[in-house]
């Protein structure tokens, strides 16, 4: 899996602690969320296939 260094919602490094990554459950792209964005259920858009999730 290609690495992912940046939240796919907000653009914030995904260097601090409470980050995940996992594919996208359409197209397997990888999928990088900060501690922030996933507590707030923050939209997030695979780059690669446009697929939407919370």
């Amino acid at each position: 899996m290609k690495l992912i260094d940046r939240c796919n919602s907000c653009g914030k490094g995904l260097v601090e602690r409470g980050f995940v990554t996992f594919p996208c459950p359409i197209c397997s792209n990888p999928i990088g969320r900060c501690e922030n964005c996933r507590e707030q259920g923050v939209e997030y858009v695979c780059e690669n296939c446009g697929f939407r999730g919370p």
